[in-house]
């Protein structure tokens, strides 16, 4: 059963530093708007979504199918942009940026996790890491140095000559998170990270994401699954569009709630 690695009694969230900015929020969305053409018709994705997130929270984004969730996600990873409104990141408006602004916001900024993994398979878990650091013209060495420290702080420093395949699901979603954080983002992104995880697994990266969380990192994390959305600190509820529900977790039976 993997750990994560704790100094402290915390995931080492030092081997990734990142400025607080102060007291402005880290997400400013306002009347937030996204429309697409299905067929003849036009369907509001997002209707006027208004939200504020404050730096070191931790949100949990729920809702059925087609309400607007995986909309809202993508326009704050820079990889959608919005019809109307506005969309301000770190005090930065990106909400109408062109592409290329959007890609270095997204390098610099943002980290993400998916449901599936998205490792390379022929990389080892050091090389799949360095990977974002590639893109971002990170010398060699740094690279290495940034990538056996961020696998260490998700306790898998003994694993990184390791392929993909040769990884446990947990595992490669450790791999898959420290990749995401290893350029030291404002902000963590996550979309169903345990989706494809029993629930022993589960529970290991939900508690390594609120460790994280707990050393300062901003994450907002979509979920079908109310066990894991106790362990963040609000949730977003989605219905057509729209903006229904914001309010802490419901405490769900068998989770972990953080206390």
């Amino acid at each position: 059963m993997l750990r994560p690695n704790r100094r402290g009694g915390a995931v080492a969230a030092s081997a990734f530093p990142s400025d607080l900015g102060g007291g402005e929020p880290l997400i400013v969305v306002r009347d937030l708007r996204r429309t697409y053409a299905v067929g003849p018709d036009r369907v509001a994705a997002l209707a006027g979504v208004s939200v504020t997130v404050e730096r070191g929270a931790f949100i949990a984004v729920m809702g059925p199918s087609g309400s607007g969730k995986s909309t809202f996600m993508n326009v704050l990873g820079c990889l959608d942009r919005p019809d109307g409104g506005e969309y301000r990141l770190d005090g930065e408006d990106v909400g109408h940026a062109d592409p290329d602004s959007l890609a270095a916001v997204r390098n610099r900024k943002i980290g993400f996790v998916f449901q599936s993994f998205h490792l390379l398979p022929r990389l080892t878990a050091r090389a799949n890491v360095e990977l974002p650091m590639v893109y971002g013209g990170i010398p060699r060495a740094e690279r290495v140095r940034r990538a056996a420290a961020a696998l260490e702080a998700v306790g898998l420093g003994d694993r990184w000559h390791h392929r993909p395949a040769q990884l446990s699901g947990g595992q490669q979603q450790r791999v898959a998170i420290a990749r995401a954080l290893v350029n030291r983002p404002l902000l963590l992104l996550a979309d169903e990270p345990t989706g494809a995880l029993d629930s022993r697994t589960t529970r290991e990266i939900m508690e390594l994401l609120r460790d994280l969380n707990r050393g300062g990192l901003t994450i907002v994390l979509v979920t079908h699954e109310a066990e894991v959305a106790a362990y963040a600190g609000r949730v977003l509820t989605f219905r057509d569009g729209r903006l229904a529900g914001d309010a802490p977790p419901a405490d769900a039976a068998g989770a972990a709630v953080p206390g």
